[in-house]
């Protein structure tokens, strides 16, 4: 199998993160980097092939394109577990709010403690 070398950018604390798993698992980032592409790139080869649209919708969802109510009336589900069950079998990682949102919720939670 041919390789090519490309250049992106990874977030600094993400590196780090990655180096230590790399090392407790005696491997290199740039395997465990491939081995996770490889997985993302077939899953959603074989969704396609299959015309399922259900592992669009949850990356969609994992890379914050829409949002859980979006999510769960795609996918026919009511309940924030399922979608979550979803996808951890996915294997996919939730979504992080935007910083304006979290600042939100801590500031509401601030206030229902004073």
């Amino acid at each position: 199998m041919a390789t090519v070398n490309f250049t992106g950018a990874v977030d600094r604390d993400l590196l780090k993160r990655a180096k230590i798993i790399a090392a407790k698992t005696e491997t290199s980032v740039n395997a465990l980097f491939n081995a996770e592409l490889r997985y993302l790139v077939e899953t959603f080869e074989a969704a396609e092939a299959g015309e399922n649209e259900n592992f669009r919708c949850l990356l969609d969802f994992s890379l914050g394109r829409i949002n859980d109510l979006q999510a769960k009336r795609q996918l026919s589900i009511d309940s924030d577990e399922d979608l979550f069950l979803l996808m951890a079998q996915a294997h996919l990682p939730m979504p992080r709010l935007p910083e304006a949102t979290t600042q939100d919720m801590v500031e509401t939670l601030r206030a229902l403690s004073a």
